[in-house]
């Protein structure tokens, strides 16, 4: 603050207050001094005056900051809304070719920041699996479209892969909690190179930047430890939590009746199923995208316990030319059928050798396109008759990690991702398949490998429950009533159960297991409101 002096005139300056003193309408100038005293008041009185001029302006300069700040702020928020807008608009415009979707729908895009000033965008694509075939086109796609806004000066895209976990981990052994994928490698035949095709397949997956498994469940003949070369051969127990460690071989983690010390088993069924469940339910598989099953041959015992133990996610049918191969293969096929696990590709092993400039069938054509025909399965695979593949069987050392660019592992390339593009499909459609709309108050179905879409009132589905809680086992009796069911009731969960139905939580703690077969027999919504619904978004 300026300290005013008394000078010695007997008349008083304040030429430096001329502005406060107009502001108060004060005629100050060059007024006669009376006395001391009233000097000191005038002075008291005119530092006050300006002490409320000065707070005064303090107050209105604050104020237009404030809103200034604010305005600034909100047209900041507004600029960086632009911009936000503008990055996801540019990247709706990449389409997933397994769901037909645009990245931004699928929820890919993640962690996006955006500094405009700089021109800078930074952002994450989480895609459903590491071995994503299409990873690449998605980075470089992502990189020009965003690159094409005007202010962008910097794009730094990072990809990333969802945790690995299943879609219904809460009614899975602890050991397979984190397993996103279980696919079956089956032939419900002997000796037409079904372990050939699962351990390639796995470590095809594994070259595609997945963490892949391979269990061998086949005890009594496994063929594991013959085709890789682990350097650890024996499994180890983990003493404190009694579970099993696997060994591992160039990354893949391997589990085999072979590597417990026994050789090959001499048992009955039970025994082998107990076995099997054993080893697969309490190894410690850690995080996993795939873990590839090498099914036993046959339709038996043991292959129905692992069906029910495990939920697969697909499986991958092997066979030979030969016709006596198609009718057993076709058993296998009709087996997941029946258990709601899709088959995504066959494969036919030994199919042809070309010499001479020919190319020649010695054990005939067509069983693996008869499969494809009769069953409806969309992919099919030739593997020719190699020496080097069947080599590599028992040198250790898996063709398509010992050849890499030859045939053999183009083709097991072709077969990887089309595992991980069915697989990643048949997530999307049972994570879809049933959920519950609460602006219509209404579950919706739409059962996989179906176009029909359908509404079910809650309460009918409620009531429709076939459980022991509900139906008296022995007599049929019908225990749960029309009216112990309310008619405003909404269900609190709905989580797929594998492929063929859904776990519904109710309000009073019921969990109801609705399988897609029966949820097509109740009765629906009106059916001509369907056709407006609007259609169900991709989650995966």
């Amino acid at each position: 603050m300026q300290l005013l002096h008394v000078p010695s005139s007997p008349y008083l300056s304040f030429q430096t207050l001329k502005t406060h003193s107009e502001a108060a309408g004060l005629a100050l100038y060059e007024k006669p001094l009376l006395s001391s005293s009233s000097i000191f008041c005038s002075l008291q009185q005119e530092r006050v005056e300006r002490s409320k001029w000065v707070s005064r302006r303090g107050s209105v300069l604050s104020s237009f900051t404030t809103k200034a700040a604010s305005l600034e702020a909100g047209a900041a928020a507004v600029s960086d809304g632009k911009a936000e807008s503008d990055v996801l608009k540019a990247l709706s415009q990449i389409i997933d070719p397994d769901f037909g979707t645009d990245i931004v729908s699928c929820g890919f895009v993640k962690d996006l920041q955006i500094n405009e000033a700089l021109g800078e965008v930074s952002f994450r694509l989480e895609l459903t699996t590491p071995a994503c075939p299409v990873k690449d086109m998605f980075e470089q796609k992502a990189n020009e479209v965003v690159n094409e806004l005007s202010w962008v000066k910097n794009v730094n895209v990072t990809m990333s892969a969802q945790p690995a976990k299943p879609l219904y981990a809460g009614q899975l052994p602890a050991g397979l909690q984190t397993i996103s994928n279980i696919v079956a490698v089956s032939s419900c035949k002997g000796g037409v190179g079904k372990s050939t095709v699962a351990v390639n397949l796995a470590y095809t997956l594994a070259g595609m930047g997945a963490r892949v498994g391979i269990f061998d469940a086949d005890v009594y003949g496994p063929s594991l430890p013959t085709m890789v070369s682990p350097e650890n051969r024996i499994l180890v127990m983990n003493p404190e939590k009694k579970t099993i460690i696997p060994t591992e071989y160039l990354g893949v983690k391997l589990v085999s009746f072979g590597f417990a010390g026994q050789g090959r088993a001499i048992m009955r069924g039970p025994m082998v199923s107990g076995v099997i469940d054993q080893l697969l339910t309490t190894t410690e598989w850690g995080e996993l995208d795939y873990l590839v099953v090498d099914m036993p041959p046959g339709t038996g015992d043991i292959q129905l316990t692992l069906c029910q133990v495990v939920p697969l996610t697909a499986a991958v049918i092997v066979t030979t030319p030969q016709k006596l191969a198609f009718i057993d293969v076709a058993k296998g096929v009709r087996m997941f059928s029946k258990l709601k696990v899709p088959c995504v590709a066959v494969v036919e092993n030994m199919s042809h050798f070309d010499a001479d400039g020919k190319r020649h069938y010695p054990f005939g054509k067509g069983s693996g396109s008869e499969v494809v025909k009769q069953f409806g399965i969309p992919n099919l695979f030739d593997l020719p008759i190699r020496p080097t593949l069947s080599a590599s069987g028992d040198s250790g050392v898996p063709e398509v990690v010992a050849d890499p660019l030859g045939e053999v592992s183009k083709t097991f390339q072709e077969l990887g991702i089309c595992v991980v593009q069915q697989c990643a499909k048949i997530r999307q459609q049972v994570s879809t398949a049933v959920t519950y709309d609460k602006s219509l108050k209404a579950i919706r179905v739409k059962v996989p490998d179906s176009d029909d879409e359908f509404l079910l009132h809650p309460a009918t589905v409620r009531r429709n429950d076939r459980s022991a809680q509900s139906v008296d086992e022995w007599t049929g009796e019908q225990k749960l009533q029309y009216n112990d069911v309310p008619e405003d009731i909404e269900p609190e969960e709905i989580r797929p159960m594998g492929n063929y139905a859904v776990s519904i939580t109710w309000p009073d703690g019921f969990s109801q297991i609705a399988p897609y077969d029966q949820l097509q027999t109740m009765e629906r919504l009106v059916d001509e409101f369907n056709q407006f619904l609007p259609p169900i978004p991709s989650q995966v």
